[in-house]
């Protein structure tokens, strides 16, 4: 059978679309982090919505699961096989036309293969932002955004994927395709469908298209890496900065020293913004319109106000746009940099970060002493990356999150906050979702998702 069904995959999308051969295949059996691995029976990549609904027909006719993959740059397993059943991978990347752009409605419709940088290129030609921004940018695809909902450094003034969406296309678990590529503002005709695809990780169908809010482009930026004592004096910085420079403020990224040295040792041709060597700063940017001089002499003022009451010890104002890459670079290579352990996507309350950041580095250090943490991520939206240790504690995984997590509960927090659940955190969450919300997300899979064909082992 499993011949006769891949046959059956190269009639739909082409023989050279179909990879089969273990070598080749490889790359989209194994997640980024390479801490999950399983075979499927191909990897099937269609190039058009069509396709992909004629291949879910075939898998539902031949009771085979289906792995939607954008770049498969996620970090929690969510976009590769478990192995438990016969599945495909089915890669979305020939999907990568941007279908139209309207300036006039501030929209752009792309297909869910388009990789994010690209669809951001387009907006820019057009003088337009489209405001989703992450460190894998380069690489990660529409499709993959908006499945787990990603976040990235411009949550604070624009919101996260699912804000920046209007429309949505997508092939249903039946093999059916929903169109609801509708570029309204205003729509209030029933139940918010495209909502239900957002965030679900591929478990409820597979987006294919996408209509994107797009935003009128700033002309002038400013950028300052700012010296902090201790996690609270960010709380009360970026309180200040809003205070001060209104909507404007755009990232507010935080960094601990451990995560600055880390990126300093993996490239080595960056420079240290502060030999002095505080133990946190804050990447800070605002966007407007207007000369980049107004803005700079905005934030420099307003920080400087930040360093005579005491909230900031010191900053490094980016003098040019080469100093501003060079800056954001630092924050951009934090993943890499520490590539193998224990990481944390988490988030609680904007006020209660210091808190989180203290309870969880307290109980970490009682059981596991001397083990780094680096701690970094996007204070202005209470989201926190928290990774722990080296190589050494993967295999203590579970034991580290746990400590963590309780932290997280005990302020109200969640353990997802932009990076989904997927395999990593599936089982995980039934301790942390109330059984209610737990029950209501299963009776949504029974129901668009009977059979189970739509990535098994993710999210529920």
């Amino acid at each position: 059978m499993p011949e006769d069904f891949v046959s059956g995959v190269r009639a739909i999308v082409g023989e050279k679309n179909v990879l089969s051969d273990a070598r080749e295949a490889e790359p989209y059996f194994t997640d980024w982090r390479r801490q999950y691995r399983a075979a499927a029976l191909c990897v099937a990549r269609p190039g058009n919505t069509a396709e992909v609904a004629s291949l879910v027909r075939l898998c539902v006719a031949a009771d085979v699961a289906i792995v939607p993959q954008g770049g498969n740059t996620g970090l929690c397993g969510g976009s590769v096989p478990t192995g438990t059943r016969r599945e495909i991978v089915l890669s979305l990347s020939r999907l990568n036309r941007i279908r139209s752009l309207d300036p006039l409605n501030d929209t752009i419709s792309v297909e869910a293969g388009c990789v994010l940088a690209d669809v951001q290129r387009a907006a820019a030609q057009a003088d337009r932002l489209f405001a989703l921004s992450l460190a894998a940018e380069g690489s990660c695809q529409i499709g993959g955004n908006l499945s787990t909902n990603a976040g990235g450094v411009n949550v604070l003034r624009y919101g996260n994927a699912r804000e920046q969406v209007l429309g949505l296309e997508a092939v249903l678990p039946d093999g059916r395709v929903w169109d609801g590529m509708r570029a309204l503002r205003k729509d209030n005709t029933g139940y918010d469908l495209k909502q239900l695809f957002i965030g679900a990780e591929g478990t409820l169908g597979i987006i294919t298209a996408a209509v994107l809010r797009l935003h009128p482009r700033p002309s002038a930026a400013a950028t300052a890496w700012v010296a902090l004592d201790e996690p609270q004096r960010a709380v009360d910085l970026l309180a200040h900065l809003r205070h001060a420079c209104g909507e404007r403020l755009s990232a507010f990224e935080l960094l601990s020293r451990s995560c600055v040295d880390a990126v300093l040792a993996h490239r080595r041709e960056l420079r240290d913004p502060d030999p002095a060597r505080a133990a946190w700063y804050v990447l800070v940017q605002l966007d407007d319109f207007g000369t980049h001089s107004q803005l700079e002499d905005l934030l420099q003022g307003a920080i400087g106000e930040a360093c005579e009451r005491r909230i900031a010890s010191g900053a490094v104002m980016a003098k040019n746009e080469s100093e501003a890459k060079a800056l954001w670079s630092i924050r951009e290579s934090v993943p890499e940099a520490q590539f193998a352990n224990v990481k944390h996507d988490i988030s609680v309350a904007i006020s209660k970060v210091p808190e989180l950041i203290e309870r969880a580095a307290a109980a970490l250090a009682a059981s596991f002493p001397g083990a780094p943490i680096y701690c970094f991520g996007h204070v202005g939206d209470g989201n926190l990356h928290f990774n722990v240790g080296d190589a050494s504690l993967l295999a203590r995984r579970a034991e580290v999150g746990r400590i963590v997590y309780a932290a997280v509960a005990a302020l109200g927090g969640s353990i997802s906050a932009e990076h989904g659940l997927g395999q990593l955190k599936r089982e995980e969450i039934t301790r942390h979702k109330d059984p209610l919300e737990l029950e209501l997300m299963r009776a949504l899979k029974r129901a668009l998702d009977p059979r189970g064909l739509m990535n098994p082992g993710k999210v529920i």
